[in-house]
């Protein structure tokens, strides 16, 4: 593989890897907390209707825990392709 060649199939999947998280942000954030709403606050959570609880704090838990799962991918990915220090 060259150079140009291993640059490109590294970006193309570290997108990848980018359009799938931010996929799972928008469902946890605008899904579960707006969207799916009704459905969640019949389920309880700490006294709080999940949709609610969703909507307030957990997209937030979510994003922070994709944020450790991109540092994760991204390392691996940067071994794969001989970009890691």
């Amino acid at each position: 593989m060259t150079t140009q060649e291993n640059a490109s199939a590294y970006w193309k999947e570290n997108v990848r890897y980018l359009f799938i998280l931010l996929a799972i942000w928008f469902i946890a954030s605008f899904g579960a907390g707006i969207l799916f709403a009704e459905q969640l606050n019949t389920i309880k959570l700490g006294g709080f209707p999940l949709g609610f609880w969703f909507a307030q704090q957990g997209s937030i838990y979510v994003f922070v825990v994709l944020i450790f799962v991109y540092v994760h991918l991204m390392n691996k990915l940067d071994k794969k392709y001989g970009y890691d220090e």
